[in-house]
């Protein structure tokens, strides 16, 4: 099981820096509003990381 919830950590990581990148490229262009959306899935997403870290290092550690 410590493969499945490395993966899915590495999934939300990678789905964080997607969001942090297109909330960037909104900024730069302008568009706050998509920016602001884009920011708040990214947090969403880095939330859901760092939990899934935590579990994936307990279960490393077990």
């Amino acid at each position: 099981m410590p493969k499945a919830a490395h993966t899915q950590a590495a999934d939300h990581h990678d789905s964080a820096a997607k969001s942090h990148r297109q909330a960037a490229s909104s900024h730069d262009k302008g568009d706050k509003s998509a920016a602001k959306k884009h920011s708040t899935d990214a947090h969403g997403h880095s939330t859901k990381a760092h939990e899934s870290s935590k579990t994936a290092h307990g279960k490393s550690a077990s």
